[in-house]
């Protein structure tokens, strides 16, 4: 595949609304948890994915949770990340495919996090839908550098390995800690996937 630089801006239109989206949902999710508990309205129990057995599971919420954050670091990390992978895709493919592929990769998160978590502590972010990105960014530009710490340069590909192992190891050995490891594994498995199927669909319409 090939791809031109005069089709890439530094802020393409999906990912300048998810921007909008996510930062604003931050700021009212934090004057609403300030002061609407006092009216017993409380965002995150409504918005964040809970797990089945928790009784505050929502059908919506495999789709809402992406656009609540934790903190500051939180959402400054994702939304940095969203427009690192996400202008240089959302080029490359068109906006619609982008966007389909955000939310297949959001959503299958959301759902290997159900599968996999149980109890009372909800799950919020876009980490699922930005891993699903990365994954994308490596398989399309493999051999792009990616600057660890803005200092080290590192291929895209190995850049996606290496996350994809150490997500794994602490999602099997340090479950515990308050990240959703296995939501993010599960948002590169559906980009995995989605792509799969993109390209078996490319290649029986060039046969065709």
């Amino acid at each position: 595949m090939s791809y031109s630089p005069q089709r890439f801006r530094l802020l393409t239109p999906a990912v300048r609304h998810l921007l909008i989206i996510n930062v604003i949902m931050f700021m009212a999710t934090i004057v609403l948890e300030r002061y609407g508990g006092m009216m017993g309205l409380k965002i995150t129990n409504m918005l964040a994915l809970w797990s089945f057995d928790s009784g505050q599971f929502r059908i919506w919420q495999p789709i809402t949770y992406m656009f609540m954050h934790g903190g500051f670091d939180h959402i400054f990390f994702n939304m940095f990340a969203l427009w690192m992978f996400g202008y240089t895709l959302e080029g490359y493919w068109g906006t619609n495919r982008f966007l389909r592929y955000y939310f297949v990769c959001g959503i299958g998160a959301a759902l290997v996090n159900l599968l996999v978590v149980h109890g009372y502590h909800p799950t919020v972010g876009a980490s699922g839908a930005i891993y699903g990105l990365l994954l994308a960014f490596g398989m399309m530009f493999p051999n792009e550098y990616i600057y660890l710490y803005f200092l080290v340069p590192i291929k895209a590909k190995w850049f996606v390995v290496a996350y994809a192992l150490i997500e794994l190891f602490e999602g099997v050995l340090h479950s515990a800690d308050g990240v959703a490891h296995f939501a993010h594994l599960g948002g590169m498995l559906f980009g995995l996937l989605l792509i799969i199927y993109w390209r078996y669909r490319s290649n029986q319409y060039r046969r065709w």
